[in-house]
């Protein structure tokens, strides 16, 4: 759906190398998925959408939206919802009132259009405000309006660009869920600061540094990558000196580390630096062998903040 081979994007005048905010960016993004877009701040993501949707045109490499080349602005923009995050809007007229002007632009008919505002009105929780100006409105509700508009002529592919900003609590639940939604049968590209917002929605994710993508899967896939290896922790009551022993017979590389045994019990950690091997399995499979006691066997689990944190050497 949304397909990007080598991207770039070069401004002049930029403390940039080679003037270049964005480098040889490639990724996939399917129908029916919502992929996050992380990284820190002057990374190449707004640049990035921007690109996307038509904003800019790159300066090397090329996109294609649902088969569409980005350098056919009309025919992308027909296809594609998007919601920067400040979303512009006509501050002094009604909430329906805008609606109604983006829907013309975009030119849906005048039945289609209302209903299509009623709709969006009870999704993104604005019946109460339709008729308020957009100037009285809070900052999460304009952004809730912000999201309507993207959404008004049913767009195959939505960019959303931290959709959550303003919100409370309540509605950033609402808006997560009807992100979710949307993700079964539209392609979504979700930037966001917040790492768990993303990692609650995203089904992949993809974390850009300098211009160039680093790494691009699953919360898991990228936790592997970030780790480079597996770790596992073990507590056992029995002999881990033989434990070990049989274990390396099976893993040369794995590296176990073992705490002072207190009441016969043994904190044993486990590294290999092949993260799909069965250590864990393998691991309970020589407890068991041995006759020892196995109180603990956890594989170590690698947060998202962890995960962002090696990749680009800033903190979350």
């Amino acid at each position: 759906m949304i397909h990007a081979e080598q991207l770039g994007r070069r401004f002049s005048g930029q403390h940039l190398q080679d003037g270049y905010a964005v480098r040889d960016l490639s990724f996939h993004v399917r129908r029916g998925e919502v992929m996050g877009l992380l990284g820190p701040n002057g990374a190449g993501k707004s640049t990035t959408m921007k690109m996307l949707t038509c904003f800019i045109p790159p300066s090397a490499g090329t996109a294609r939206i649902n088969d569409i080349d980005i350098s056919k602005t009309q025919d992308v923009r027909r296809i594609l919802g998007y919601l920067p995050e400040n979303a512009p809007s006509y501050a002094d007229l009604d909430v329906t009132s805008h609606l109604r002007f983006i829907g013309r632009m975009h030119g849906l008919p005048a039945g289609t259009l209302n209903d299509r505002i009623h709709e969006l009105a009870e999704v993104c929780g604005l019946r109460p405000v339709l008729k308020r100006r957009i100037d009285e409105l809070s900052k999460g509700f304009r952004q809730r309006v912000g999201l309507a508009a993207s959404m008004l002529h049913d767009p195959d592919c939505l960019i959303l660009d931290e959709p959550t900003t303003g919100l409370d609590p309540n509605q950033v639940i609402e808006i997560r869920q009807l992100i979710r939604r949307l993700g079964e049968e539209k392609t979504v590209l979700l930037s966001s600061h917040v790492l768990s917002e993303v990692e609650a929605v995203c089904d992949r994710m993809m974390i850009i540094d300098g211009g160039r993508l680093q790494v691009i899967g699953t919360r898991e896939e990228l936790a592997r990558q970030a780790e480079g290896g597996i770790i596992v922790h073990v507590s056992l009551r029995g002999d881990a000196e033989a434990f070990a022993s049989a274990l390396r017979q099976q893993f040369a590389d794995c590296q176990i580390d073992a705490d002072a045994t207190q009441n016969g019990i043994t904190h044993l950690l486990l590294r290999h630096p092949d993260a799909d091997v069965a250590l864990s399995e393998a691991a309970f499979h020589t407890a068991v062998a041995q006759q020892s006691v196995l109180l603990e066997l956890r594989q170590q689990q690698t947060s998202l903040e962890d995960v962002f944190h090696k990749i680009t050497g800033v903190s979350s």
